[in-house]
């Protein structure tokens, strides 16, 4: 969580009636007017000037700092209280912190925002794109269970792993770009944990395999295939078991 830091603070009446003496650094902050004083150690509040800080940026060794300039120091921010030529904000005898550096967190990605210009949601340890699909290479991979003998793939399998299991031969169709159209990049793992070879077909869809001969795949029990959509029709299948 990260470190909440509150500072001597009142109206104008209550500091008029207090009246106090701020120790040297020590900030005061008038909640009624939204002004602040910074204390000397030694003038009662009546008596001091409200201060105005001027931000000079991040803390650097050869710069002068005059009381009321504020620099960034390691996370934190802090305020000059004394003419200053190399001393560390850390100083206390030269500088009081304003804020301190919180505890370092988790970033939670939100539905809707954007990355790298492409919006996204993310939900169930899975980001999905603006086609629909989800975006492979980000969290995971997440299965698409099939224990049927045929199965015909949809955009949302983008970045999925289909998982065959239960049966003894089975084929999966990879429609044309006319019917579903998965965007060029897409990435689909195919699993065949049946007891029979797995057939990836497609009528009118390319299958390129790694020695260059191409036509309908198969992927032997036990077998993974990985497909990877490098134009309009024409997918890249590769893997164990694949031939």
């Amino acid at each position: 969580m990260p470190v909440q830091v509150q500072l001597r603070r009142g109206t104008t009446a209550q500091w008029s009636t207090a009246n106090p003496t701020l120790a040297s650094g020590e900030v005061g902050v008038d909640i009624s007017l939204t002004k602040f004083k910074v204390g000397n150690g030694s003038t009662a509040w009546n008596s001091l000037g409200y201060a105005t800080l001027t931000f000079q940026g991040a803390y650097a060794g050869g710069t002068t700092y005059y009381p009321n300039d504020v620099a960034t120091y390691n996370g934190s921010t802090y305020v000059c209280i004394l003419q200053s030529t190399g001393n560390l904000p850390t100083n206390t005898t030269y500088w009081s912190v304003l804020a301190s550096k919180g505890t370092d967190g988790e970033v939670t990605l939100s539905t809707a925002q954007t990355l790298t210009n492409k919006t996204i949601s993310a939900s169930n340890n899975t980001l999905t794109g603006p086609d629909g699909t989800n975006q492979v290479g980000y969290l995971n991979a997440p299965q698409n269970s099939q224990s049927g003998s045929t199965y015909t793939l949809v955009l949302g399998d983008g970045g999925d792993h289909v998982y065959f299991t239960g049966g003894s031969t089975a084929t999966l169709t990879v429609p044309t770009n006319s019917s579903v159209a998965f965007p060029t990049g897409t990435t689909i793992l195919v699993l065949n944990n049946n007891s029979g070879n797995l057939t990836i077909s497609g009528a009118g869809v390319t299958f390129q395999l790694a020695n260059g001969t191409t036509g309908n795949r198969t992927v032997a029990t036990k077998g993974m295939a990985s497909l990877l959509k490098v134009a309009t029709d024409t997918w890249w299948v590769t893997g164990p078991g694949v031939t």
